[in-house]
């Protein structure tokens, strides 16, 4: 593969060392905008908007990743093994499972289990565990309680199923102690484990599973301000 990519057009040097990684290509923008300092427009292809701007004079780049897997399969790929990334954070929204944790907590996924067979490809006599790099998570969860932010660290599930059928899948998960689910992180995990990557999921909870807890479309893209510098304040903290 070469530079520009398939579904990336920035050039060599365009993109940051660290990327923050939300879903939503409008949450990218948004992130872009309101945080960085000169960001400079380097991606739109497919309309997946992609941004480098700095944060606290230190250069960072925030690009969406689309929903699910498969999408973040691709563009965590390309940006790690084709633009030199080292770090990618993910900035997400997630569902509790558990009772403790609500609307507007924070989430960050130590593992990722999964429902995807994604792991198929690497050929593995067994079953992979997707977990986060430590460093970055070490240095979140640092960043996180000195500024007093209602945090839990565990497993989360990315899910291939955003609607249910009416199982109890989501019960048999939080029998397990998994804290929320979302649709993501553990292809970003498992991309950056077979490159040699790190990886992070920060997720903002944006509804309850089993309460009455949910945010609008408008609130998730743009409410999620103490993640978002919680990410942001980690890649600086990466570079040190």
């Amino acid at each position: 593969m070469s530079v520009p990519t398939p579904h990336i057009t920035a050039k060599i040097g365009e993109i940051a060392k660290t990327v923050l990684m939300p879903g939503d290509p409008l949450r990218s923008k948004f992130i872009a905008e309101t945080f960085l300092t000169e960001p400079v427009l380097v991606n739109n292809t497919r309309g997946v908007q992609g941004y480098t701007g700095t944060w606290k004079g230190v250069p960072v780049s925030v690009m969406a990743s689309g929903m699910g897997i498969p999408s973040i399969g691709i563009y965590s790929w390309e940006l790690y093994s084709e633009y030199g990334v080292e770090n990618i954070i993910r900035v997400g929204s997630a569902g509790a499972l558990q009772e403790n944790i609500h609307v507007m907590d924070i989430v960050i996924g130590q593992g990722a289990c999964t429902d995807s067979n994604f792991a198929h490809q690497f050929d593995l006599f067994g079953t992979f565990a997707p977990i986060a790099d430590y460093a970055l998570m070490r240095t979140a969860a640092d960043l996180a309680k000195g500024r007093g932010a209602n945090v839990h660290i565990g497993n989360i599930l990315s899910s291939d199923n955003f609607y249910s059928d009416g199982s109890d899948s989501h019960d048999r998960w939080k029998k397990m102690g998994v804290l929320a689910v979302e649709m993501e992180a553990a292809g970003l995990y498992m991309n950056a484990a077979r490159l040699g990557k790190r990886a992070l999921a920060i997720c903002t909870i944006s509804d309850h599973i089993y309460l009455p807890e949910i945010l609008s479309a408008e609130e998730r893209q743009t409410s999620f301000t103490q993640m978002i510098e919680l990410a942001l304040d980690t890649a600086v903290a990466m570079e040190g």
